[in-house]
Order: structure tokens, then sequence, then C-alpha cells
């Protein structure tokens, strides 16, 4: 119980001596948290993020000893130079910023504006990047700062990979371990067998597909790669990607010829989740199949994967082997029904911190 209001949020305690601190309101925290993205396209913002990036070993599991020499040298003094280029090409330059970055603001604001509607404004819903800005470390601080005494931190990946979800977790715990106190804490883990995201990304699929007059012939589900040996360590990722396809399958009513799984964005020699959506589409090509449409369900938001990788490099190798049309369907991004599916998520996640 507050007594007289100092600023919105905060108050003194009707026990407590006049130069006891103001108390904050408790809240609850929602943070989101995606992948992230480089505040610019030039050198040094992007050897700044693929640093961080690369330099996770929930990414990158080499030992240091052995992949940083090669990553700060030769990896770093190239990358930067392409991964900007590829970046300028999606560039928002009206506001500066990358898609992903933009849609991510976008998801919040609906999140937001949804989870009020039920909770009221004891819920404080944003956003953290797990690489670049705002950091997750940031958010938490500002969240704990707000008066949030919990918080649920939930990372956009349908699927559960180490490489996603869980350095994402990574960041969050290690964000906690600054805090004098800390909040009270639950992470959201995967969602994609939720009925509301499955739902939400047939919808996807399913006007695209009505709005055509020629069919593609075959739906690629390309997700995200990883390589081969997390499968075998016990990631998930690769059987959620899989059970995924299959469920957005049953809700189209579709056979299963009408739609394949690939993995893309391969880095690395070792060998990576198959088929690589890249060879896969040029095979379909060189096979008859003149006619394709390509979804990337482990992506919350459109990104440099799906805006140039898939509609750049995916698409030029199909139709290079002969392919005729090509037809990308987007990510689900702040579409409505994405929006009601991750509000459904959070909801469940909240039980008993909210009324």
């Amino acid at each position: 119980m507050t007594e007289t209001t100092i600023r919105p949020g905060e108050g003194r305690l009707s026990h407590a001596p006049t130069d006891h601190p103001t108390v904050k309101v408790a809240k609850v925290g929602v943070l989101i948290a995606n992948l992230g993205t480089p505040d610019h396209y030039s050198y040094w913002p992007m050897r700044r993020y693929l640093s961080e990036f690369l330099s996770d070993k929930r990414v990158i599991d080499y030992p240091s000893w052995k992949w940083q020499p090669l990553l700060q040298t030769v990896i770093l003094g190239k990358r930067p130079f392409t991964s900007g280029a590829n970046y300028k090409l999606i560039w928002n330059e009206e506001l500066n910023e990358s898609p992903l970055m933009t849609i991510t603001k976008a998801q919040t604001e609906k999140l937001r504006a949804s989870l009020t509607a039920t909770f009221g404004d004891t819920v404080m819903v944003d956003f953290c990047m797990r690489y670049g800005n705002p950091s997750t470390a940031s958010k938490v601080r500002a969240m704990v700062e707000a008066g949030c005494e919990k918080i649920l931190f939930f990372p956009l990946y349908p699927q559960y990979a180490g490489a996603t979800s869980g350095t994402a977790n990574d960041a969050f715990f290690k964000a906690l371990m600054t805090e004098v106190r800390q909040p009270a804490a639950r992470t959201v883990t995967d969602y994609f067998e939720h009925p509301l995201y499955i739902e939400a990304l047939a919808g996807s699929v399913r006007r695209v597909w009505d709005a055509m007059e020629v069919k593609p012939d075959v739906l690629i589900t390309s997700y995200h790669g990883m390589p081969q040996r997390y499968l075998r360590n016990g990631d998930p990722y690769h059987c959620q990607c899989q059970k995924t396809t299959r469920l957005l399958r049953e809700a189209l009513g579709w056979g299963p010829e009408m739609i394949d799984t690939t993995f893309q964005s391969v880095f690395g020699p070792e060998e990576w989740l198959k088929p690589y959506t890249v060879k896969h589409v040029a095979e379909l090509a060189k096979a008859g199949k003149k006619r394709i449409a390509v979804v990337a369900p482990a992506f919350s938001a459109d990104c440099i994967e799906t805006l140039e990788e898939i509609q750049g490099e995916i698409r030029e190798a199909f139709e290079h082997a002969g392919g005729e049309s090509f037809t990308y369907i987007p990510c689900l991004n702040d579409d409505d029904a994405h929006i009601r599916a991750l509000a459904a998520v959070a909801a469940d996640n909240l039980g008993g911190w909210v009324g």
C-alpha cells in the first residue's frame, strides 16, 4: 500500500520515515527478446555486432584459443563488408534501422495493447535483443527500476534451440545477477505446438495460396540450420521443426507431398541439418517443380535471413536451375493472428502472477 504519490508508479509507505526512499508500485514485466541487429550497415557497427554474435559459445562452440584468432582477424576483417552490403539492401532508411528492429517495435506495441486490455497497467511490456541494442541487461534494469518485481522473459523463437532460446535465456539470467533485489523470473519455452501459432502460420500460407490463380507445386518450410552434432547432443530443434511442418500441413489439409522441410544459413565446414534449402530448391527445379513457395516458420519477424537470403540467394538458386515462379510468404511479423498467439502464450505463462 502506498500513501502520497511522488511520481507515477512510486509512493512513500505510510509507516516509513520521511527520509525513506520512495517505493515503486509492484508491476509484472513481460520482456520479449529477438536475435538482434547491427546499429548500422557500415563497417564498425557491423563488426561489433558480428563479433558479439559469433563469439557466443552457444552459436560457435569451438575452443576460444582456436576460434577467436580466426574470428578477429580473417572473418571480421572481411565479413562486415559483405554482411553490411546485404543489410544495406534491406535497410529501413526512413527510420535508419533494420527491418527486424522495425517489426519488433510494432510487435511490442501490439502485444502491450493486448496484455494491457487483459490485465491492466500492472503489466509492463518491452523488448530487447540478444545481440546489439537494446541489450537484455539494459531492459532488465529498466524494468526493475520501473517496479517490476516479477519478469516473464519471452524469446520469440517458436522452436527451442540452444543457439536461440538458450542463449537468450543465458543473457537474461546474467542480467539478473547484477540486480541488488532480483525479481522473480520465468522464461517462456518453445510454443511451436500452440494452436494459435499454428493457426496464424496456416492463415498466412492460406492467404497467399488463395490469391494465386496458378498454385505452387510445393511449399518449402525453410528453418534456420544448425550443425548436425547439436541434434546428436540432444538439442530438440530439428524434431520440433519437423513437427511444426506436420502440424502446418494438417492445419492446411494437405498431403505430405505438398510440403518439404529444409534448413538454411549454413556456416563453416562441418555438416549441418539437411536438406539445405539452397540446394533443395535447385533440385526441385531440375526435377520439374517449376513453381514453389517458401515460408520460414522459425522466424517470428522478417530479417536478413528471410529478406535477403531467401529472396536473394535461395530464389536465385531456384531460378538458375530452371524454376519459373518463386513466392516468398512473409513471416508472421505483427499480424493480428500472430499477436493473439503471442498474447495467449504470455498469458499462459503469467498464471498466478496476474489476475
